[in-house]
């Protein structure tokens, strides 16, 4: 594995690590209650904390494609929950999201950073670092 692998690697999983850590921070710490889609995106981002941190470590760059995929699926929800947040149109065919409402805005720094933003940015870092780590890979087997 080369270092600029390595490093992305690395990058994943301090991407991942921090964004685990601030959603705990804002559910157990400020007390914010998750509503669905939050814990649909958490669901998506917790695993990999475990899973690109024992890849690193095994220096098996081949979890890119897995990292990729939940990263994918995790942007996709992250988008969907900032939309209902902050378009109009939106938010008026949002659906019941429990007991929390998913069209609330705990958090609102700057008029746009909402905590789906800051997880839409964390999937978006772990999806281009995944892709980088993968084409890395085809430009070895390629040498």
């Amino acid at each position: 594995m080369t270092k600029k692998v390595e490093n992305l690697m690395l990058f994943m999983w301090v991407v991942a690590f921090t964004a685990t850590l601030g959603s705990l921070y804002f559910s157990e710490i400020r007390q914010y209650e998750p509503c669905e889609l939050c814990w649909y995106q958490r669901i998506l981002m917790y695993p990999l904390v475990l899973i690109v941190g024992i890849a690193f470590v095994q220096k098996n760059a081949k979890i890119a494609l897995t990292s990729l995929a939940f990263s994918i699926i995790g942007a996709c929800i992250s988008a969907y929950h900032y939309s209902i947040q902050k378009l109009d149109f939106m938010q008026d065919s949002a659906p019941a999201c429990g007991r929390v409402s998913c069209t609330g805005e705990y958090i609102n720094y700057l008029g746009f950073i909402t905590i789906p933003f800051l997880a839409l940015i964390a999937f978006i870092l772990i999806a281009v670092s995944s892709v980088l780590v993968l084409r890395s890979l085809k430009e070895e087997k390629s040498l």
